[in-house]
Parts: structure tokens; C-alpha cells; sequence
């Protein structure tokens, strides 16, 4: 019986090539980050409220003009075709039947479009929400090419990983060789970029050099909203508000990055108060259960992003594995709102999150 997020990582560990299984499960290094992410949860109390709910609770959100049916988007996640033959297809099919957003992953193994063509299938009655991530290439042309596809496509937001100066070593790939895709497989919203490169796939180029001049750019060739994923220092929330973006992704790149930073959830407040509310901030890290929503939000994250747990329920069940990731982290936000007294994702103040040890804050 599948009842957790849990269950579906040990039914994907069954279902997946141990070389796969340890590329989506692991993190950098010694894997601190991975771990923290998901302990920092665990030292946050809930302080629930009586006498005060609500027999139907509110779930739903509307962020950057994309309504969601709860404050839960799957965030930028590689390779789905490792996991399942249909890849980004069943996620996208599966995130909009829950109406909820997809992030495609710039190294998506299904092209953009055809990931787009897929959520609209079952997003019958408005477009499906698709949301585009961005890895600034230091060849602006590149970069002006993917946004012009994602756009087409019909994405309604770039989320912009600025972690990624260089890539991060996992120590799990280098035991098991994983350095490529397989033979059949590539990152298909790097196919067919540019005139004259017919058929060639693009390498996803990872720069130290990019600036915020970078950043600049792409905020003046698009009109689309302008999100950064992996600030983590408030001083760099800071200037990305000087800079234009319209909101912040507060993510550690799943650990997968620089080893040893903070879990995010940790982060948030700090986060917060240096945006002093003038633009959104979500979060993802570590994020397994209903009662880490809730607490991210009463801490005031806007949304919350998940990744593993999306990539587990592909490989356990296709679509429906996806669907019913989605469906059991639903009822559980929906549950835990109950039983907090609160009446929706909007009446979850902050001091319903307590640290579980005096002092820890």
C-alpha cells in the first residue's frame, strides 16, 4: 500500500537501474545539504489553533497570473525518461490534471513543445500551468533562443537557477560512471536552437562568469515574469529585488550544489526580511509531507516546490504515479490545515510554526 512519498522512493528504487536510482536520490559530497533539508523540517513544531476552522478548507493560490488548486509546484527536475519511457509527457499530464504548475526542466529529455502539447490534453478548460527554468548560457544568443521557445510553447514564467557557476560533484555518479545520458536520450530544448544546427544538441554551459549585467539582459528582452532559483544570502535576495526579478525560488538545489549550505527552510526568514515582502518568495528542499507545507507557508513562503518525490512516483507508476504523489501531499496539506484549526493556505499565521528545542531561533 502506497500511503508516503516514502513508499513511492522505495517502489522507484525497485523499479529503477541502481545507477539512476543514485543519481536522482543523491546530493553533493557527503550529501550534509541532502540531509539537512529534510532534518530542518523535523526541528519545526506545529502549535495548532481550536474551535476556529472551517468543514472545507481553501487550498487554492494564484501566482504570476497562474492559478494553482493548492500552493504546490514541481520544481525543475532533469532526465524524467530515466525514470519512465514517457518522461516529461506523463509528469506534464499528470501536474495538469492536479492543476498545479510544472517547472520544465531546461534539461528535459522531451522537448518544451511537445511537453506543452501534452498538458493541454488533459488542461481542457485553460492552459495548462508551465513554467520554464533557465540556466544563463554565456552566449546571450542561446539564452534569447531558449526563452523565444519557451515562449512559444506557452510557458508563463522563467525560473533562472543562478547556483550553478560550476557543476556540483556527486560522489555516487563518479562510483557508478553516470557522466552521460544513454544512447536514444538528450536534452531536447537544446535541439535545433539556432539556424544552421540542424539536428544538434546544445551542451548546457555552466559559466562563473555571469553577472548580474547577464541577468539585466534577459529582464529587458522578456516579458515574462523573472524568477531566481538558488539564492540563498539575503544580501543577493536584496539585489535580486534592485535587479527587477519578480520572485524567489529559496532553493539548495536539492543538495546537489555546494555541499554544507543551510537547509532552506532554515533560510526563509532571513529571505523575507530582506524582500520585505516586495516580491514572492517559494521554496523547495526536503519537502516529503503535508506538515512541511504548512510550515513553509506559516513561515510565509508563497508556494512550495517538490522534486524527488515527483521523479519516484514516475518511476513507480507513470502518469498515475505522478498523479498520486500529488493527490496523497493534497490530502495531507488539506488534513494538516484541519487540524491546525485554520481554514485555507491564507489563515496560517506564523506562530503556528514553533522550533522543536528552546533556543534553536
Amino acid at each position: 500500500m502506497m500511503l508516503t512519498t516514502a513508499d513511492y522512493e522505495d517502489a522507484a528504487r525497485e523499479a529503477l537501474d541502481p545507477v539512476y536510482y543514485d543519481y536522482v536520490a543523491g546530493g553533493a559530497r557527503d550529501e550534509i545539504t541532502l540531509r539537512a533539508n529534510r532534518e530542518a523540517f523535523g526541528r519545526l513544531n506545529l502549535l495548532p489553533r481550536i474551535l476556529r476552522g472551517r468543514d472545507k478548507r481553501e487550498l487554492d493560490r494564484t501566482l504570476f497570473d497562474c492559478p494553482m488548486s493548492m500552493p504546490l509546484l514541481l520544481s525543475p527536475t532533469a532526465f524524467h525518461r530515466l525514470a519512465h519511457p514517457e518522461g516529461e509527457l506523463a509528469t506534464a499530464r499528470a501536474a495538469a490534471a492536479a492543476g498545479v504548475v510544472m517547472t520544465v526542466s531546461m534539461a528535459s529529455t522531451v522537448a518544451v513543445e511537445d511537453i506543452a502539447a501534452a498538458a493541454r490534453t488533459v488542461a481542457t478548460e485553460r492552459p495548462p500551468a508551465l513554467w520554464f527554468q533557465l540556466y544563463l548560457q554565456p552566449d546571450p544568443d542561446v539564452t534569447e533562443a531558449l526563452v523565444e521557445r519557451a515562449t512559444a510553447a506557452g510557458c508563463a514564467a522563467l525560473v533562472v537557477t543562478v547556483d550553478s557557476p560550476v557543476l556540483g560533484l556527486h560522489e555516487r555518479n563518479k562510483r557508478n560512471g553516470f557522466d552521460d545520458l544513454p544512447a536514444g536520450m538528450a536534452c531536447e530544448n537544446l535541439r535545433n536552437l539556432r539556424g544552421g544546427e540542424p539536428g544538434s544538441v546544445r551542451q548546457i554551459a555552466m559559466s562563473a562568469e555571469l553577472s548580474w549585467e547577464h541577468l539585466d539582459r534577459l529582464r529587458d528582452s522578456t516579458r515574462l515574469p523573472v524568477l531566481l532559483k538558488g539564492v540563498l544570502h539575503p544580501e543577493d535576495a536584496r539585489l535580486a529585488v534592485e535587479h527587477g526579478v519578480d520572485g524567489l525560488l529559496l532553493s539548495n538545489h536539492g543538495g546537489r550544489q555546494l555541499d554544507t549550505v543551510p537547509a532552506t527552510v532554515d533560510l526563509l526568514p532571513e529571505i523575507l526580511d530582506a524582500v520585505a515582502g516586495r516580491v514572492p518568495v517559494l521554496l523547495d528542499g526536503g519537502v516529503r509531507r503535508g506538515t512541511d507545507i504548512v510550515k513553509a507557508l506559516a513561515l510565509g513562503a508563497a508556494a512550495v516546490g517538490i522534486g524527488r518525490p515527483v521523479v519516484w512516483g514516475l518511476a513507480a507508476d507513470g502518469e498515475n504515479g505522478v498523479r498520486a504523489v500529488l493527490e496523497l501531499l493534497r490530502a495531507e496539506l488539506d488534513h494538516t490545515i484541519a487540524l491546525c484549526g485554520a481554514t485555507g493556505v491564507d489563515d496560517l499565521p506564523r506562530d503556528l510554526v514553533r522550533p522543536a528545542f528552546p533556543g534553536l531561533r
